[in-house]
């Protein structure tokens, strides 16, 4: 018979929630310590296919589907006069062919309070501010109020993505490899004219002259849609203008999505967010794991993200109910390594993609069917296939396929 342990989780998104779940189905006990209250706002409303899969795998997909969010059902790329389509059906993995666009606000409420009817306890408005290993994990807890208290558990999932907790708690954070880069964003209300817009993709568009400048349009259900712009960070600091401006100006360069965004009520406050992308020395100890952001973020260009923190909520889960049961787990190779299939898997597309080699064979307008679905599996999330070659040997294959591209 398993024992019964208790699990603290720090954040209550997504990787959180399903992390959650996951431990509840195995009779373990789960309180969730997230420092906001919900409904509040986040970005990453972009999901892929695979995220799905992991919703569904922790009992939490019923809820999404019947909240009636905007279907994805594939990618669209845009670079002037260039336009190309990815659609998830025909994909080279095995698995959903389509998802959701989601605003987060709405969608992380949703898999909170779900958790909490499985029987999850949730504390909001708490935040860690400390914490001990001995004998299992104490977290020292600041309520809202300003009270402090202890809460001892048998171990703990940092989800609290960009706040990063146990990164800054153990000094486990590293510089990225990533240049710093800025995302400024917002939702609107679209009113999109552009008839040949699909919503049931999500939009990227390259700058019009700059490459390492590209656009998210990511429509949701009722007519509204998240817009932002992906900049170098000495851009946006060098141009001194209010983000509201900013965001503003480098679409007005971009004659495709000017057009497409000029009818647009603009009536929610500018966001942005700079160096986002992290690293860390461990993604475990003893008493603890990492998920997700809390661990390492790479770029949104490709909604990983999201993708990464439930992929990676999966596999913790699973391997602490294992080790709960008395199972030895080796935390290195079946957590961080199989995660890092992933995260590696990505982070060639990214680089790739600012240093425009993948933008090439995004935009080649001959492609290969055989091929375009097995890039297309990995803008469905499917980044841990290792039966599709771009997965197991995504360096190689995509400079392969990059050099035909530029030389066609």
């Amino acid at each position: 018979m398993v024992a019964r342990k208790t699990v603290a989780i720090i954040g209550a998104g997504p990787s959180g929630t399903v992390a959650a779940a996951l431990l509840r189905k195995n009779n373990h006990d789960v309180v969730i310590f997230e420092k906001q209250y919900f409904p509040r706002f986040s970005i990453g409303e972009s999901l892929l296919c695979s995220c799905l899969e992991d919703l569904d795998n922790a009992g939490l997909l019923g809820v999404i589907e019947q909240a009636n969010f905007q279907v994805k059902t594939g990618a669209a790329f845009q670079h002037n006069n260039r336009y190309a389509t990815f659609n998830f059906a025909e994909n080279f993995t095995d698995g959903k062919d389509s998802t959701y666009q989601v605003e987060r606000a709405k969608f992380d409420k949703l898999l909170a309070d779900e958790v909490a009817r499985l029987g999850v306890d949730l504390c909001f408005g708490e935040q860690v501010e400390d914490i001990r290993f001995e004998n299992g994990v104490e977290l020292t807890l600041r309520k809202a109020d300003g009270q402090q208290y202890q809460f001892h558990a048998d171990f703990v999932l940092d989800a609290s993505g960009y706040g990063r907790v146990l990164p800054r708690l153990l000094d486990l954070e590293v510089p990225s490899t990533l240049v710093t880069r800025r995302a400024v964003f917002t939702h609107i209300t679209d009113y999109f004219s552009d008839k040949a817009f699909d919503r049931e993709k999500i939009l990227i568009t390259t700058h019009a002259s700059n490459p390492e400048i590209w656009f998210w349009t990511i429509p949701f259900a009722e007519g509204r849609s998240s817009i932002g712009v992906v900049v170098p960070e000495s851009l946006y600091v060098n141009s001194q203008l209010d983000s509201d401006i900013f965001l503003q100006t480098m679409i007005n360069e971009t004659p495709s999505l000017s057009s497409l965004v000029e009818d647009s009520e603009w009536d929610t406050p500018i966001n942005t967010l700079a160096g986002y992308s992290a690293n860390v020395k461990t993604l475990h100890g003893e008493y603890f794991a990492l998920l997700g952001n809390a661990a390492e973020f790479l770029d949104p260009v490709f909604s990983s993200g999201v993708t990464i923190a439930m992929h990676s909520a999966t596999l913790a889960a699973e391997l602490l109910h294992q080790q709960f049961s008395g199972h030895d787990i080796d935390w290195e190779n079946e957590y961080s390594e199989k995660l890092k299939i992933g995260i590696n898997c990505f982070r060639t597309y990214v680089e790739n993609w600012y240093n425009q080699r993948f933008q090439d064979v995004v935009y080649y307008q001959d492609p290969d069917p055989h091929i375009k679905a097995m890039i297309c599996s990995i803008l469905a999330g499917y980044a841990w296939d290792k039966n599709n070659p771009f997965v197991s040997d995504s360096e190689n294959k995509l400079n392969l396929l990059a050099d035909i591209c530029q030389a066609s």
